[in-house]
């Protein structure tokens, strides 16, 4: 039988990486003639990633990772954001990368190399050896239409809101992300973006983890833009089964699971901020007080600031000195808190009635998935528009905050405590909806489904 290798490359952070690989799953269980391949670039502080991938070989027997030799990461003083060091250090591993795909060449037909939104830089490597080069954009179509459009950074000292054509509604100024704010920190963060989002038209199409039904608006735009190429919304493509493979504390999942096993349906509001969300003490202790002013049961994923730059949050070696004084004593029964968790497990538990979540798109399309509506809390990144797309354009969302730097950054305990109670007392409608959109995201994945659809065409033309 002839195989036809598919290449992808992709952040090194947990975010990304992730719906990569599930995307080359969906990819070959759709269609087995295709073989993938991940190139994996690796950022040695950030452990998450590495432990996730040694877990992943075992289970995907069709999928291959190829570790790319280490260079000499991009120095302090060529970047300034997270966002320039990973493209640098991307680009620098052009080389790297053109040599591997030139050995792939030698046993498969190398048909198309997938790049991610920070690493398109390797387009040139894709031209060079006339391979076809197709975006994997893991975030929603409304950001992707964002990063087209960008604001220009002088509009943005004048301007308080901004048109953009995958958005409904005018967008607050104070909804978007640092690097379009912050220009002293963030401006080559700026130019890096402004510089992917333009080669992103250069690729033979975009693929985006999101389906039809959720972003019907946003899609629309990018399909009347006649400089793009085709896109193929084919999501939600979602890790529900691997974390518990990967969890690096199995016998706290174990506790967790058997204290939900005892909780009646919907009754516990769980709080998490993503793989690379951390809290400072003075918010931590506000949360606190606001979920025993609420008295909802609750199950809190709790982790602190990293210890370096480029590093992982830390799970605390005690909570004795973040939380309350005796907030753990007083809380016994009520609710559980707990370092890093499958977000994914437990959202699929029925005692789980509400998210409070930094809005992620993995952790948006997971929530709708088991149909557990949110209550929005960013905290970096593209997650303010997320969470105004969720509240204020889709109405499947509760406000706790849209934007995360108003009253300096902390949520007081009062907003903890009324949008807790608001999600799980008073959100009836929204339940509705999340629960009518969890059934879209399933039937769209269905054989004839507008994401099942969507994948078949792009499948014939990687094959065609």
């Amino acid at each position: 039988m002839t195989k036809f290798e598919v290449v992808f490359i992709s952040t090194p952070t947990i975010g990304n990486m992730v719906p990569t690989v599930e995307f080359a799953n969906h990819l070959t269980k759709h269609y087995p003639q295709l073989s993938p391949t991940i190139l994996i670039i690796t950022i040695p502080k950030l452990p998450l990633v590495n432990t996730y991938l040694q877990s992943r070989p075992s289970s995907a027997a069709n999928l291959r990772f190829i570790h790319l030799p280490t260079i000499d990461p991009p120095t302090p003083d060529q970047y300034q954001s997270l966002i320039a060091y990973i493209s640098l250090l991307i680009q620098k591993h052009k080389n790297n990368i053109k040599n591997t795909l030139l050995n792939l060449t030698k046993t498969n037909s190398l048909v198309a190399l997938f790049v991610d939104m920070f690493s398109t830089t390797i387009i040139d490597v894709a031209n060079e050896i006339f391979v076809p080069c197709y975006l994997f954009f893991a975030s929603p179509a409304s950001f992707l239409g964002f990063t087209l459009h960008i604001p220009r950074l002088k509009s943005v000292e004048l301007e308080n809101e901004f048109e953009i054509p995958t958005f409904q509604n005018l967008l607050p100024k104070l909804v978007l992300p640092d690097l379009v704010l912050d220009t002293k920190t963030e401006e080559d963060g700026y130019s890096w973006v402004s510089y992917h989002a333009r080669r992103y038209r250069e690729t033979k199409g975009i693929v985006v983890n999101t389906l039809q039904e959720l972003e019907p608006y946003a899609l629309q735009s990018l399909y009347k833009d006649l400089q793009l190429p085709p896109v193929y919304p084919i999501g939600p493509v979602l890790d529900l089964v691997g974390p518990v493979q990967w969890d690096p504390n199995p016998v706290q999942y174990n506790y967790i699971m058997e204290w939900l096993d005892l909780q009646s349906v919907g009754s516990v509001v769980f709080l998490c901020f993503g793989s690379l969300g951390s809290l400072k003490v003075k918010q931590v202790q506000e949360i606190a007080i606001g979920l025993e002013r609420v008295g909802i049961r609750f199950l809190w994923a709790l982790r602190g600031p990293p210890k370096a730059q480029l590093a992982d949050p830390r799970d605390y070696a005690s909570y004795e000195n973040v939380l309350p004084d005796g907030f753990l004593e007083r809380t016994v029964g009520m609710g559980i808190v707990c370092g890093w968790v499958p977000q994914a497990k437990v959202l699929a538990h029925k005692a789980v009635g509400g998210f409070v979540s930094h809005c992620g798109w993995n952790s948006i399309l997971e929530s709708l998935w088991f149909g557990v509506p949110i209550a929005t809390w960013p905290v970096y990144a593209e997650q303010q528009m997320n969470a105004f797309q969720m509240v204020r354009e889709l109405g499947l969302a509760v406000e706790i905050r849209l934007d995360y730097r108003v009253g300096g950054d902390l949520v007081l305990a009062e907003e903890v405590k009324n949008g807790v109670s608001t999600l799980m007392n008073n959100s009836d409608e929204i339940r509705r909806k999340v629960k009518e959109m969890s059934e879209k995201c399933k039937v769209s994945l269905m054989e004839n489904g507008s994401s099942y659809t969507n994948l078949m065409s792009l499948i014939q033309e990687l094959t065609k």
